[in-house]
């Protein structure tokens, strides 16, 4: 997996400091930019997030380019709606040997490990055979129907494609660029830095805290599972590790991997 944050509103911190204060201030926007020096950003701002007063914070957004994950992922990751996804297509992009996201207690079992694996090939073999008696099938109907051999072969590519990738599994790797502003963001680590939440999608939300909290320490103080600021909201279904869990995401900058 590869996490990488691609793009952010510039100095969001001073941003969420000045689109807050401004509800209360007689100055202009650039006034209230300007004039705040880096410790008051911090502390104004601190104070905004112990408050939890979160709607100054939908004005800067985080953009980010992952790489390495299954659909399994990211089918979870767009029902969050409030972003915006660019997804790699697999109606415009021919997989010759599609890559795949096998899960950690496969791979620790051999026996398992083979049948996944086994399961992987026939996948590509069913792929690459639906696709090519597709093709055949496409440019005979695009030529009765009048078009040029070139074009009539250029338009049956995509639509043999377009109907073979079925047969792909969840496994299937994908790339994916996303948006989100800093409230949507908090709302996402809420669930998916959990231990409840899926291993894969926990692995990137704790990653990518990890990068925006590098970059904007006050305003992702409290990122996280909610269990980091109050009591663990699962219930009985929880994971009975409070005290670890809130020890990792305290250190998070120097703690490597995921808890």
């Amino acid at each position: 997996m590869k996490v990488e944050l691609i793009a952010h509103t510039p100095d969001p911190e001073r941003v969420v400091s000045a689109a807050a204060k401004l509800c209360y201030s007689k100055s202009g926007v650039s006034d209230l930019l300007q004039k705040q020096s880096d410790e008051e950003v911090e502390r104004f701002l601190g104070i905004l997030m112990d408050l939890g007063h979160a709607s100054p914070i939908e004005h800067v957004s985080f953009t980010f380019g992952v790489e390495g994950v299954s659909r399994v992922l990211t089918h979870q990751l767009v029902r969050h709606r409030i972003a915006s996804f660019s997804q790699q297509s697999q109606r415009y992009v021919k997989l010759e040997q599609f890559e795949y996201i096998m899960p950690p207690m496969i791979a620790e079992n051999e026996e398992a490990k083979a049948i996944f694996e086994s399961a992987m090939e026939q996948d590509q073999k069913t792929y690459n055979e639906l696709a090519d008696v597709l093709f055949n099938q496409y440019v005979e109907k695009y030529l009765n129907e009048g078009l040029s051999e070139k074009k009539a072969k250029r338009q049956a590519e995509k639509k043999a494609i377009e109907d073979a990738r079925f047969v792909f599994p969840n496994a299937c790797e994908t790339k994916i660029v996303f948006t989100m502003n800093a409230r949507s963001l908090m709302n996402f680590f809420h669930h998916r830095s959990c231990q409840r939440a899926q291993w894969e999608i926990r692995n990137m939300s704790i990653e990518m805290l990890r990068q925006v909290r590098a970059l904007s320490p006050t305003l992702f103080k409290h990122a996280g599972p909610k269990c980091l600021i109050g009591p663990c909201p699962e219930g009985a279904m929880t994971c009975g590790r409070i005290s670890e869990v809130r020890a990792f995401f305290e250190n998070l900058d120097t703690n490597e991997g995921v808890i």
